[in-house]
């Protein structure tokens, strides 16, 4: 099989971006919830003097740029992964060209400058967070790539199936969507990532009541999936959709939860970590419905 030539290090790899680029998720979060978007004042130094913080901006200053610090390990594996794909590329040349996995290794590489870009945009609009809702966004999409990823260097066989995979298209839609409300209802409340920051002026109550109803419209499409699957029985995305939807509710629950207690910053941390789970089950959702000649299939 051409997935036994591949270098021994591209699956771990391709398992350590998507932990490091669901990691940075999580990392990005809790600079916003501590307040520290603005703790490094600038881009891409730290302050005007200098790249590192100094005493005077305290514990946010080291917070925010910990962050930034973050970005050089995801780096270095997005590189690793790019030139262990580029040896794969290579081996196979003469034969069925893995183009598949260089491409997708490069898309993730190219992904970490273009956020450090937009990070650097952030702060330079002081957290606009419409900037800032495109942040994440763009993280959420990478950690859909590296899913993809780990789906052609060894994902299943699996046959085509029509209808479903219409169905698992508009739960991928409605998924985006929700997605993008959660981060306006974030941005138009408390967490904006600096006290001083703007907000979007969008009242949060009636946001998070509109991101509310994509929720249940999402939960509706995603059961409807999993049925017609279960009934069809095509077990592979019934095993997806029914990973995506217990993820889903538990969301639900956790944004509820969060919702009448005021907003705390653990449960609303805990909160982006489900979002970043639920690119991944939604775009695993998607794959499971196309067809896969054989695993390891990577051209």
């Amino acid at each position: 099989m051409i997935v036994d030539r591949a270098p021994r290090l591209l699956w771990p790899f391709a398992i350590a971006n998507l932990v490091a680029n669901i990691g940075i998720v999580v990392t990005g979060g809790a600079v916003r919830l501590t307040g520290s978007g603005l703790g490094c004042p600038t881009w891409p130094r730290c302050t005007d003097d200098s790249y590192v913080p100094h005493s005077e901006l305290g514990i946010h200053g080291a917070i925010e740029f910990g962050n930034r610090m973050l970005t050089f390990v995801l780096v270095v594996i997005a590189i690793g992964c790019w030139i262990a794909a580029l040896v794969l590329l290579v081996r196979t040349w003469h034969g069925r060209r893995a183009w598949r996995p260089f491409i997708l290794a490069t898309v993730i590489a190219l992904g970490i400058p273009a956020q450090a870009i937009i990070g650097g945009i952030t702060v330079h609009t002081d957290l606009n967070p419409w900037i800032v809702s495109l942040h994440l966004l763009v993280s959420m999409a990478m950690i859909g790539v590296c899913v993809v990823l780990l789906d052609v260097l060894r994902g299943p066989a699996r046959e085509a199936t029509g209808r479903l995979r219409r169905m698992a298209w508009l739960v991928f839609g409605t998924t985006w969507i929700v997605l993008y409300l959660g981060t306006v209802v974030t941005g138009s409340g408390p967490h904006s990532g600096d006290l001083d920051s703007r907000r979007t002026g969008l009242d949060p109550q009636v946001m998070s009541h509109v991101h509310a109803a994509a929720v249940y419209a999402l939960l509706a499409f995603t059961f409807g999936l999993v049925l017609v699957a279960q009934r069809q029985g095509v077990t592979i995305v019934r095993n997806a959709a029914g990973a995506l939807l217990a993820l889903e509710l538990a969301q639900g629950l956790l944004g509820f939860v969060q919702y009448f207690t005021d907003l705390p910053e653990i449960l609303v941390g805990l909160h982006m970590l489900g979002a970043a789970f639920i690119s991944a089950a939604i775009t695993w959702t998607v794959l499971s419905t196309r067809p896969k000649r054989s695993a390891g299939q990577l051209s």
